[in-house]
């Protein structure tokens, strides 16, 4: 979600191949070893298979409503994602799918993923963002991780003391844009009609 956020902002023109993971096709193979999406092919066949990757890409392109940050806002930026990606995201995989990891309480990797969700309700007491004044990289590469982990015990995440955090969460959750990249497709498949999607930036 967080690729197609950026892309989407960025105004590019992509050529969609939704995928379904139980079923992969030949061509996600061919053209990314690791099989996992999102994989991006550029015209000229550069292949980009991490979803941050393609975000800076789609960004470095064009980023007419200023996601990416400068110098030590950049830096701050890309900071917080790596927590996300290598401390966050793991607590989320199990706490959202248990019986992958064989896992029987749940308390735990909700509470250790719930670490840095207390650091982001306290960046979010500071700034109405994670990028600060206006929505940025940093919002749009955590937001989609932060939408699955509450949505695994809504509740839970309800009672929780983060009003700063679940007001952000709303706000994602309620923009165009989150709604634009959220569209169903069909999977896509050998030889059938491609399905062109033309993103515009919008908020």
């Amino acid at each position: 979600m967080r690729a197609r956020l950026a892309l989407a902002a960025s105004g590019q023109t992509c050529e969609l191949r939704e995928v379904e993971l139980r079923a992969k096709p030949a061509e996600l193979r061919q053209v990314s070893a690791k099989a996992t999406v999102p994989v991006l092919v550029e015209t000229d066949g550069h292949v980009l298979d991490e979803s941050l990757d393609i975000m800076l890409w789609a960004l470095q392109r064009h980023d007419p409503l200023h996601w990416l940050p400068a110098d030590d806002g950049l830096t701050d930026a890309l900071f917080l994602i790596k927590r996300c990606d290598n401390e966050f995201k793991p607590q989320l995989d199990r706490f959202k799918y248990p019986n992958r990891f064989g896992i029987a309480d749940l308390d735990a990797p909700r509470d250790l993923g719930a670490v840095f969700l207390v650091d982001l309700e306290q960046r979010l007491t500071q700034e109405p963002h994670l990028s600060g004044a206006h929505w940025g990289l940093a919002d749009a590469a955590v937001a989609p991780f932060v939408r699955q982990f509450a949505h695994t015990d809504s509740a839970w995440f309800a009672s929780r003391p983060w009003p700063n955090l679940q007001t952000w969460l709303a706000n994602f959750e309620a923009a165009p844009l989150f709604q634009r990249v959220m569209t169903k497709h069909p999977p896509w498949q050998a030889g059938q009609t491609q399905t062109l999607i033309f993103t515009e930036p919008a908020l």
